[in-house]
């Protein structure tokens, strides 16, 4: 009788299990952008583009969180409008927003929208977010939010190497590949951040195991955007992805640049590309995807979001037409 009620009891626990993970496979995640200062002047699109991007994988949710005051939106912030997001006031200069201080803890991942010069957050605010991320939340880093908030410590380590704002080689080392493929950390002395002309460009894998790029051709072909170079920060428990090539010949450095990084920070885990600059650059299949699934890693560790057939080769990109409707 004993061995029945045991064997019974394993039965039910196996039953148990298996609805647990089935629920955690069809878990929907929640996912928040926050934005509403950026020098990119598409910024409102490009959220608005992002969260449905993110909600056609039927994976995430999305609500989305801007500062009260804008700046450098334009007639972008009406004409992509987002349910729950109030009415904003547009400046023509960045001004904090004290009351900006989404409930981070309600979500399983953040995608940051922000830009070079957006106004800092309040202590309170930059507080929370930190322990948030310590605590085990995921972050989205998408191109020009690694030029933000570059007096803040916790975000630099956080986004692992950023441009502009006055970073230098006190904010740590640039990071690239040099031409035998060996990844290296720089010292020496120089400014954070800058870009040739915009064009299309070749992304070359550097891990094909992680989670993310698993399955990618090893080099495929990005729609026309800003390749980012000369990036420097912390780069603590950072791990580079993928690279692009920058040749002087476009005011590059001849490196092989970081693309897409993931960086851990306490128990949380950070997915950050500098891809992004504007409409079609975002509408690259590749970038759709590794958004996609850099937001699920950031969020879960894992990633089931498959590469699609239409996924650019090394000779082709590919794009699809955003539609607004």
């Amino acid at each position: 009788m004993k061995a029945k009620c045991r064997l019974l009891l394993l039965l039910i626990l196996g039953f148990c299990t298996t609805l647990e993970l089935v629920a955690q496979k069809n878990k929907v995640l929640k996912a928040l952008i926050i934005d509403g200062q950026n020098n990119h002047d598409q910024w409102p699109k490009i959220t608005y583009m992002m969260k449905h991007y993110l909600e056609e994988t039927g994976k995430f949710t999305v609500d989305v969180q801007r500062t009260y005051y804008t700046w450098n939106g334009g007639d972008l912030v009406e004409k992509f409008p987002i349910d729950g997001v109030p009415k904003t006031v547009a400046l023509p200069k960045p001004r904090m927003d004290s009351a900006f201080h989404p409930d981070f803890h309600k979500y399983d991942v953040v995608i940051c929208n922000f830009g070079w010069n957006a106004a800092p957050w309040s202590d309170g605010t930059q507080a929370d977010f930190e322990k948030y991320i310590q605590n085990g939340g995921g972050l989205v880093v998408v191109h020009a939010a690694n030029n933000s908030f570059p007096l803040w410590p916790a975000y630099n380590r956080m986004i692992g190497l950023g441009g502009w704002g006055n970073r230098t080689e006190k904010d740590g080392p640039y990071v690239y590949y040099d031409e035998t493929g060996k990844l290296i950390k720089d010292t020496k002395p120089g400014n954070a951040g800058s870009h040739g002309a915009q064009k299309e460009f070749l992304i070359t894998i550097r891990d094909s195991k992680h989670p993310i790029t698993k399955g990618m051709p090893l080099k495929w072909m990005h729609t026309k955007d800003e390749m980012y170079d000369r990036l420097r920060g912390p780069a603590e428990n950072m791990e580079v992805l993928a690279t692009a090539f920058s040749p002087k010949d476009n005011n590059g450095t001849d490196r092989h640049e970081p693309m897409l990084m993931t960086i851990k920070q306490g128990k949380g885990r950070i997915f950050h590309t500098p891809l992004g600059h504007v409409d079609y650059s975002v509408e690259c299949v590749g970038f759709i995807t590794c958004l996609q699934r850099g937001a699920q890693w950031a969020a879960t560790g894992k990633v089931d979001i498959p590469i699609p057939k239409d996924f650019p080769t090394e000779s082709a990109t590919s794009q699809r037409k955003f539609s607004e409707k």
